[in-house]
């Protein structure tokens, strides 16, 4: 009976991650739409959601804690709860990436934008939304093949990352200027949402195998703080 409750809490935990995927898949797209829109008092939504992903983090956290103070996982078991463990402060770490795009967003209002940049983000945006689920449906089915395809979409959100930096040099000078600026660190985000989308792909390879070995170099990140 023990082993069976055990399992039981290891489900709701998946399933809590499951339900955490979704307020960052939500959070995403509402910044990226303030971002769209330059709408400020959506990016404050994006803002005062994010106490919803935080609690979803927390409850995984301590869901955690409470199993292995009553029990002594072993084999896949662990591996499993080691997965998400990984797995749930990824995801609030996207979670904080989409606040900092909707801080952006308050921060910039009222400056001239370029709409070319803006099409480089939706389409990054969409990209990124594409790699959240790819991540937590390959990591729920336990499908290697399908996370190994994240390696493939990183690539496509890091070369849409760069055209932004061009882009940036493109523009003359003034408040336009200091607009694409500030927006290279929405790129940046939306860059990093994607590397952490690699990392659930990868802590998928080492559930089902039980090795770890990383997709990319999208764990090592470039500044201290991501």
């Amino acid at each position: 009976m023990a082993r069976a409750g055990f399992h039981d809490d290891l489900e709701r935990l998946e399933a809590g991650l499951q339900a955490e995927s979704d307020l960052v898949l939500r959070s995403l797209h509402t910044a990226l739409e303030a971002l769209t829109r330059q709408d400020p008092e959506l990016a404050g939504d994006v803002i005062r959601f994010d106490d919803e992903i935080d609690a979803a983090y927390q409850s995984i956290e301590e869901g955690i804690q409470n199993l292995l103070a009553r029990q002594t996982p072993v084999a896949t078991d662990l591996r499993l709860v080691l997965a998400v463990l990984h797995d749930n402060l990824h995801l609030e770490r996207m979670g904080d990436y989409c606040v900092t795009i909707a801080k952006l967003v308050k921060l910039t209002a009222g400056l001239p934008v370029d709409g070319e940049m803006i099409e480089s983000f939706e389409e990054m945006g969409l990209r990124a939304e594409a790699m959240v689920r790819v991540a937590v449906d390959s990591f729920a089915a336990r499908d290697v093949a399908r996370a190994e395809e994240l390696v493939q979409l990183d690539e496509l959100i890091d070369a849409s990352n760069r055209r932004a930096v061009e882009q940036v040099f493109e523009i003359g000078s003034g408040e336009a200027r200091r607009w694409a600026v500030q927006m290279l660190i929405v790129s940046r985000c939306l860059e990093r949402i994607g590397d952490h989308a690699v990392d659930i792909g990868e802590q998928t390879a080492y559930l089902v195998t039980g090795e770890f070995r990383e997709y990319t170099h999208a764990s090592r990140p470039s500044f201290a703080g991501t």
